[in-house]
């Protein structure tokens, strides 16, 4: 039944006025590691978490934001297949005794008179109590709901959110349940002792979010179920945004998040919560622990948000006032029975716990290697380990993984230990297989391999050599002077056949320069540069796919191939500073989201506080990819003529503030303006460089927006990699632009010295 009316707090016992006196309410969100159209898993996760919920006595349970099929399912969200088989899974919970005695908010895509809605399907006692629409999709950055669904329509003339229509069940679930519509739009469910409503995710983001009507009006209980990945330093935005909306207007609520990877470049990060009046009173993990399922239980007092808001005088007034919202009534009390609430009580508040930038990386990008590993059924990671920055790193984080499996399989539940196990094993290809320890495990599952030219250091090698060691997986290391003078070779021999050009007059002989004079010169250093990085890409694919085979021995025989791990950086990314299909392009790039000066903390992180001591040795070392000449002869700042703090205020400036060349100088030489010297440009030099600070600023400016507009093709070709930094260049859904710039930016540039031009005559300079 709907009515527009406020219903009466009033409990169905006996000890009705005790009752509202304590009004306590046990509830349930939950952390879930779904898997984009794994029907099968999705369910047997959602049940595992009602049932949790119910064994710990809650009567409320949300979770994730399209938990059904998983959240990145992307266009398969436009096939008719992909609801008839959400339906399925639903009829599935119906048709068990699940939602008996517990209301279930189940995340789900919805259709409705043929537009499809991205949707919270409220269950209790086997039916389905009505339908709720997402109001507010997201569209940026990551997100494309749009593509998919459509936001449900609330007409701006109507009071609070519009009358409810009806939803027409499929058959399935008609069949089961004997009912034939149930309400869909925007409501609230009106239990016998308080008002329960939803949020989906990005709707909490809004300035107009819908809790705040529906605080108004009464509703004491709001469950977002969230469907957020991680990014650095992004949590404390969403511990914003749930604590504001508690402590401004009172009420409990409940957030809920998938956690791991689903399928793509993303990785959520759970951290589901319970929040009372601006006090959080449980949380889950954001990234520790790999079981699938965790399940966050809060006792609350609806009494103290009765309390909270009754004596928020200016809060009343505006409540008096407030537009109502429909009701939707269920013949079911949310709160604990009299005798048991004297049993129990309130969750208590406690500060929420936050990570570090350097566990967030740690933690996030091993997490989602696991995930990615164990789902895609490969043997394990193969990763061209050159002892810099970058490789180590990936190889640490590889190595992190190991640890977290190891433990888990330790201090986990009993299913989590039970289903990591049998992943460990999947895997391993090894059906009898424990590991020892997490130096063991990895072992099994990285395989690393120094690629050395004759442009390679001693230093270098001893590095990966090291470390390797240091962690426990089984390395190796061949030259690539053989390929790379094979190809020269058979570059030698090229006939020229048609053209107008004489084969006799055909240069064939390209020569490294350590300082190339001249185009000509600098022509042939890069394709001979090029051919050295190109030759280890191929070379990493062919003993990703050998080794298993080459190194097996009694205690497996099954074969199988590895995964490889790229390891090129956000920042040399958005600069172009690497070979387009050289050993960056890889399966998986576990950093490619993570900037050089955070991977510099989290090498000196790793080796305090994870064990591997190496790395810090490794972070003391100047960048170098060792091309043209071993590290120190050739260094990775001067050969882009920026540093990689600039690079990285460069790339802030482009994508998060939303700047073109104008407007990222005049941003940057205020912010530069504090006395520190700029890397020289490597296009403009002798006469042609710049004197005057704003000359510097101002031609650092335009070989950023240079180097990456002639690179940016190389963008298309990015390897899919772990999404963690807010102005990473992912051409393949967060930073769209076009492949083909214009990169004299005549008009942009023009601008720049126009500005120069103005400031210099201001300050009376001739």
């Amino acid at each position: 039944r709907t009515h527009r009316r406020r219903p009466r707090w009033v409990s169905g016992d006996k000890a009705a006025g005790r009752s509202v006196m304590s009004s306590l309410a046990r509830l349930a969100t939950c952390n879930l590691n779904q898997w984009a159209m794994d029907f099968r898993g999705n369910l047997e996760r959602i049940e595992a978490s009602i049932r949790e919920a119910k064994a710990a006595g809650c009567t409320f349970r949300t979770g994730p934001e399209l938990e059904v099929t998983g959240y990145s399912c992307e266009d398969s969200f436009l096939e008719a297949d992909t609801l008839a088989h959400a339906w399925e899974s639903l009829a599935a919970l119906l048709a068990s005794d699940l939602t008996d005695g517990i209301l279930c908010d189940i995340g789900m895509p919805v259709m409705h008179r043929n537009v499809s809605y991205n949707c919270r399907v409220v269950l209790l006692n086997r039916r389905v109590v009505g339908v709720r629409p997402k109001v507010c999709l997201a569209n940026d950055g990551n997100y494309r709901e749009m593509r998919y669904f459509t936001p449900w329509f609330i007409d701006p003339t109507s009071p609070g959110y519009g009358a409810l229509e009806q939803y027409y069940l499929p058959r399935i679930v008609r069949e089961l349940t004997g009912q034939r519509t149930v309400p869909i739009g925007i409501f609230a469910v009106a239990a016998l002792d308080t008002a329960l409503a939803f949020e989906t995710c990005e709707e909490l983001f809004t300035p107009l979010a819908p809790h705040i009507a529906l605080s108004l009006d009464g509703v004491e209980i709001i469950a977002n179920g969230s469907g957020s990945h991680h990014q650095l330093r992004k949590l404390q935005t969403r511990i914003d945004l749930v604590r504001g909306a508690t402590a401004k207007a009172g009420g409990v609520y409940l957030y809920a998040n998938q956690k791991g990877c689903d399928g793509g470049r993303l990785y959520f990060d759970g951290c589901a919560m319970a929040w009372v009046n601006g006090e959080c009173v449980a949380q889950g993990s954001q990234f520790e622990g790999l079981d699938e399922v965790e399940v966050v239980v809060a006792t609350v007092s609806l009494s103290d948000v009765r309390a909270f808001r009754a004596s928020f005088i200016a809060r009343s007034s505006q409540a008096a006032s407030a537009a109502s919202i429909p009701r939707v009534e269920v013949d079911f009390a949310l709160t604990l029975p009299y005798a048991d609430q004297l049993c129990s009580a309130p969750s208590r508040p406690s500060p929420p716990r936050l990570h570090s930038a350097m566990e967030e990386i740690a933690l996030g990008p091993s997490g989602w290697l696991w995930d990615y590993l164990r789902r895609s059924g490969q043997r394990g990671y193969f990763l061209p380990l050159s002892g810099g920055a970058d490789s180590s790193s990936t190889a640490a984080l590889v190595a992190v993984m190991c640890q977290r499996v190891v433990e888990e399989l330790g201090a986990g539940s009993e299913r989590s230990r039970s289903r990591v196990l049998a992943d460990v094993r999947r895997v391993t290809k090894r059906a009898d297989y424990t590991p020892p320890d997490w130096r063991d495990l990895c072992g099994k599952v990285l395989v690393t391999c120094y690629m050395a030219s004759e442009f390679s250091g001693a230093e270098t090698r001893a590095r990966a050599a090291l470390l390797a060691e240091q962690i426990g997986c089984l390395h190796t290391s061949i030259s690539i002077d053989g390929m790379r003078s094979a190809v020269c070779e058979t570059f030698a021999a090229m006939e020229v056949h048609s053209g107008g050009v004489r084969s006799e007059a055909v240069r064939r002989r390209p020569e490294m320069k350590t300082k190339p004079r001249d185009y000509a010169e600098l022509t042939q250093n890069l394709a001979l540069q090029n051919i050295q990085a190109r030759s280890r890409m191929v070379m990493a694919y062919f003993m990703a796919q050998l080794m298993p085979w080459a190194t097996d021995g009694d205690e497996t025989t099954a074969g199988g191939s590895l995964l490889v791990l790229g390891s090129a950086n956000v920042d040399e990314a958005l600069r172009g500073y690497y070979t387009k299909y050289d050993c960056s392009a890889a399966d998986l790039n576990p950093i490619g989201g993570v900037n050089k000066r955070d991977l510099k903390a989290f090498l000196e992180w790793a080796g305090r506080e994870r064990g591997i001591g190496v790395l810090a040795r490794v972070a003391d070392a100047p960048p170098s990819a060792e091309l043209t000449g071993a590290e120190g002869a050739q260094l990775d700042e001067e050969d882009m003529g920026m540093s990689y703090d600039e690079l990285a205020a460069l790339g802030y400036c482009r994508k998060v503030e939303r700047c073109g060349p104008l407007s990222t100088f005049l941003k940057l030489r205020d912010r530069w303006a504090d006395g520190r010297a700029l890397t020289p440009s490597i296009r403009a030099r002798g006469a042609a460089a710049p004197v005057t600070f704003d000359e510097q600023v101002a031609q650092k400016v335009k070989d950023f927006y240079f180097y990456h507009a002639i690179n940016r093709h190389k963008m298309t070709t990015l390897t899919p990699s772990y999404h963690a930094e807010s102005y990473s260049p992912d051409d393949n859904r967060f930073d769209l632009r076009p492949f083909l710039q214009n990169a004299r930016f005549d008009e942009q540039f023009k601008a720049i010295d126009e500005a120069v031009a103005a400031a210099k005559a201001a300050r009376g300079e001739s």
